[in-house]
């Protein structure tokens, strides 16, 4: 029997510079644990003068969380913040009862050519944490911890993983997991969480003899020992956790357990509510017509 529960394939989306590979929320999956948003980003080769450049926009009842392996990116927020994301950094943004954001290529990153390479997911808060006040958290590459199992090289980005706990704050159980894999080696995912899922960027791996196409999100059966086996040099992501009891609403950027919070939200942001990024007080982000 598959210890598959189903496999999400990823769909091009266009963020305006360059198109991402989106694989939540889905229509038959909505969440893997309290993970209801996932994009990979790139790769994407960016020449002179070109950028990311993601305007002004809001979030609510969630967390960001960006991760690059290539690149960087400035963030800004309507809490002052000013933060340079460089690879294997990790910036979580806990949006609680309302935040806008930017995400822009660097001035000094323009005048040369450069890579954009990353994920981008959303994490949806418990909803006794949906109002809190909002926070921004920054954590460096050195900071994260590693591990190793059977020659596979671990880094733990968010949650507690194989023996280790990252230091990012997070508000429910789960796992972030970046794993590099040589050929012929074996990992077994966290047994201790609900729900888990793997995500293949680059190689060849498989589940016994099911192999794990790259640019797919299998999710895995709750019960059972699921164990990765590479047959390439193989760069994965490991994610999932705990199921919130409660349902979840999505309406563009907007998670709540409340359809009359994200109505409201939609208001704020048009009469402009949610405040102003200081350093980026010009552009927004129109709230879509009909999303």
């Amino acid at each position: 029997m598959s210890l598959i529960e189903l496999t999400i394939p990823a769909r091009e989306a266009d963020i305006g510079t360059f198109r991402v590979h989106r694989l939540l929320p889905y229509r038959n999956r909505r969440m893997v644990g309290p993970f209801i948003f996932l994009d990979h980003m790139g790769p994407a080769e960016l020449g002179i003068g070109e950028g990311m450049d993601v305007r002004p926009h809001p979030h609510i009842g969630l967390a960001t969380v960006t991760y690059l392996f290539d690149g960087e990116i400035i963030h800004r927020d309507t809490l002052g913040s000013n933060q340079l994301i460089t690879p294997g950094d990790v910036n979580w943004m806990t949006a609680g009862s309302g935040i806008s954001h930017s995400e822009r290529t660097g001035a000094a990153e323009r005048t040369h050519l450069h890579r954009v390479h990353g994920l981008q997911s959303w994490v949806a808060l418990p909803k006794e944490c949906e109002e809190k006040g909002a926070e921004f958290f920054h954590h460096g590459r050195e900071v994260l911890p590693l591990a190793e199992r059977n020659g596979v090289q671990l880094k733990i980005i968010a949650g507690e993983a194989y023996g280790s706990l990252s230091p990012v704050t997070t508000y429910s159980p789960l796992f972030y997991v970046e794993a590099r894999m040589q050929p012929g080696s074996k990992l077994e995912l966290p047994e201790n969480y609900t729900e888990r899922a793997v995500y293949v960027i680059a190689g060849r791996v498989r589940v016994g003899n099911t192999v794990i196409e790259p640019l797919t999100l299998p999710v895995f059966m709750p019960d059972g020992q699921v164990r990765l086996e590479a047959d390439s040099d193989a760069h994965i992501i490991l994610l999932g956790g705990e199921p919130l009891p409660e349902k979840r609403f999505i309406w563009w950027n907007f998670v709540s357990t409340s359809r009359e919070r994200i109505e409201q939200a939609k208001h704020d942001w048009q009469e402009g509510r949610f405040g102003k990024i200081p350093g980026d007080e010009t552009e927004y982000v129109p709230l879509p017509p009909d999303y």
